[in-house]
């Protein structure tokens, strides 16, 4: 194995502001996803809002900047690293109110998952708590028109003299013997002109913009609030998981589910865990992987029955479970599981670790990566302010070597199995007392990431062992980027990236 000791450094930020700028509940971001391609990230906020980002030069970048030499000479992953700008926004999710259950849907982005692209066009899944829906990002070359003052000669023709003539109002233009008008004919014998008389309009180009259309929505197939949305290697299909049920979508029937997983018990007070993440096998179409509250993981086989309920491989630590109290049970659930690329691998997070399973081994997991464990005395303190119910989100990277995920302090925890230090790197993902102020953003109704835009490559913010805990901000959204070493990470109202 080749090690894998890398240097993280800051890449660019989108949403940055000044500390004493008030942060809008609707800026905070709660979903981040790659697209397979790496070219586009889509963010999603608690005010119903996606905006999506694209690479700024292309795939080929690197290959464009710098002769082969060069990059034989130079760590191809640094110098190919991409950087992305802004690309265009659109209003996924609106409030909603249920009167059958007299229930407040909020427009909060709960998922992102992008579709496979056809035809030039980009398509994303999204989901609030009850609604998911099929958007279709599409480019397209709007002409845009600039003002331009036209020179004296180009007036001094006939041509130029009927044309403008014509904008005029016949009650406006004294008759003379010949027909014209005395005062024109006077300018243009002396070439001068008003200056209004030069304003005109010009195409001058064609700017590229995008624009997002809804192609499908899947509605009321959910009595719980929806925490996961997943999409099948076939490209046909996809899932999405209730505290209690998952279900099964084809992309192009809306008014039906079928329904694999069902954890609803027939007297609720016998209820004993809950579904917390659900997530697709990478290659087979017919595996998917589910997590609970209680600690588990199953991987079930679609092609085995019907209903996915019982007939599952279950993922479990056993050592973590021989000792249980109430708040051991409570960190104990695991709040997102994500595959390796090539299948191999299940990454899950709870609140206390970071682990990585064998799919091919169910007792224990190969490693297991400390988040918490500093917390472990103030359980109670966490209990009390519900930051013990705080779910975060973890990440794998394209070569299935490295994995990420988040803490409090705005602490980004980015870990190597097998390789490195037990502790990994960690990074603060927030305001560096280097950069230089921002200018304080205009009010407008374009979300937090539209409005502001910063970048600087300062020194690494590695800041080593220390383990600083503030619950009010945290870093709960990530994503890797599937081909290079590259992290972004939600923080608040603030997208980061992060490089190696």
């Amino acid at each position: 194995m080749i090690s894998t000791t890398r240097q993280w450094n800051f890449s660019q930020v989108f949403g940055e502001r000044n500390t004493d700028d008030e942060i809008q509940d609707a800026d905070i971001i709660s979903a981040v996803e790659f697209d397979k391609s790496g070219n586009y990230v889509a963010v999603g906020d608690r005010g119903g809002r996606i905006v999506i980002f694209e690479t700024k030069d292309g795939k080929h970048r690197a290959e464009q900047r710098y002769s082969r030499n060069q990059l034989e000479q130079l760590d191809y992953v640094s110098l190919n690293h991409p950087e992305y700008r802004y690309k265009t926004e659109f209003q996924s999710h609106e409030p909603e109110f249920d009167y059958l259950k007299s229930l407040e849907i909020e427009e909060n982005i709960n998922k992102l998952k992008w579709c496979t692209s056809l035809n030039g066009s980009l398509f994303i899944l999204s989901t609030n708590d009850k609604t998911i829906k099929l958007w279709k990002v599409k480019d397209r070359k709007v002409k845009k028109a600039r003002e331009m003052d036209f020179p004296h000669q180009f007036l001094s023709s006939e041509n130029a003299l009927l044309a403008e003539k014509s904008f005029l109002n016949v009650q406006d233009i004294p008759s003379v013997s010949n027909g014209n008008n005395l005062e024109w004919e006077q300018n243009v014998a002396n070439h001068t002109f008003p200056s209004q008389e030069l304003h005109s309009v010009e195409i001058a180009d064609y700017e590229d913009t995008a624009y997002a259309r809804c192609r499908r929505v899947y509605a009321h197939a959910h009595d719980f609030n929806i925490n996961s949305i997943s999409n099948n290697s076939d490209g046909e299909t996809f899932i999405s998981a209730d505290d209690l049920r998952i279900n099964l979508w084809n992309l192009e029937v809306t008014d039906q589910s079928f329904n694999i997983v069902d954890m609803k018990p027939s007297n609720m007070e016998d209820l004993t865990e809950v579904i917390t993440s659900a997530e697709f096998h990478p290659t087979r179409c017919n595996l998917l992987a589910y997590s609970s509250s209680r600690g588990f993981i199953r991987l079930v086989d679609m092609r085995q029955s019907a209903l996915c309920d019982y007939n599952a491989m279950m993922f479990q630590d056993e050592e973590y479970h021989v000792s249980r109290s109430f708040l051991t049970e409570i960190v104990a659930s695991i709040s997102d599981i994500k595959f390796s690329v090539d299948g191999r691998h299940i990454l899950s997070r709870d609140y206390m670790n970071l682990k990585l399973w064998d799919v091919r081994m169910d007792s224990s997991p190969v490693a297991t990566f400390k988040i918490h464990e500093h917390l472990r005395p103030k359980l109670c303190e966490l209990y009390n302010n519900d930051s013990i119910f705080n779910k975060f989100e973890c990440c794998v990277s394209g070569d299935g070597l490295h994995f990420a995920t988040g803490s409090y302090s705005n602490l980004l925890r980015i870990f190597s199995h097998g390789v490195g230090s037990e502790e990994g790197t960690t990074i603060e993902a927030s305001k560096n007392p280097n950069r230089k102020p921002l200018r304080r953003a205009r009010r407008s109704s374009l979300s937090n990431l539209t409005r502001g835009f910063h970048r600087q490559g300062h020194e690494n913010t590695n800041i080593g062992n220390e383990t600083p805990w503030n619950t009010s901000s945290k870093l709960q959204h990530l994503a890797w980027h599937p081909g290079s070493y590259l992290i972004a990470c939600a923080s608040g109202n603030t997208l980061f990236f992060y490089h190696a």
